[in-house]
């Protein structure tokens, strides 16, 4: 549980917001990305890939993770030389956890919510959630580009 973080290098550039839980925020969390990538020069496939990784846990944060009066919080870590970003949002409830479908299970179809985590599964390499002191939880994806000539 307790695992140590990975130094950064000094080429890493990082973007940290509070927003406010509501579908504003979440749409804004999605944009203030995108922005923030663009101006970091990173590549267009990532940027892509990333703006879906927010949109779907920012709407989580809100819809599943609010509690009124408290914000969340998205944080983005990209380290270019590496090719890795780090996309993370952070919520006030820690008592509800995201659980995607076991594997080979299919949502329902015509139920307007619940795709939300396999989009994130699909597009991330990586993505797990952990807790965010005191009372709160970080969901976390890891993207990476492609090595380059591939």
């Amino acid at each position: 549980m307790n695992q140590a973080s990975p130094q950064l290098s000094p080429h890493t550039c990082t973007f940290t917001q509070l927003l406010s839980s509501t579908r504003r925020g979440a749409r804004l969390a999605r944009l203030l990305g995108v922005a923030e990538l663009r101006s970091w020069g990173a590549p267009q496939s990532l940027t892509e890939r990333a703006e879906i990784v927010v949109a779907e846990l920012a709407a989580n944060a809100v819809f599943h993770g609010r509690v009124p009066g408290r914000c969340f919080r998205l944080t983005l870590v990209f380290a270019p030389g590496a090719g890795r970003l780090r996309v993370e949002v952070s919520d006030a409830r820690g008592d509800v956890y995201p659980w995607p479908l076991p594997a080979g299970a299919e949502s329902d179809p015509l139920r307007p919510g619940g795709r939300g985590l396999a989009l994130v599964a699909a597009l991330a390499d990586h993505w797990d959630t952990v807790p965010y002191p005191p009372s709160g939880k970080t969901v976390r994806a890891e993207l990476r580009t492609p090595p380059a000539g591939v």
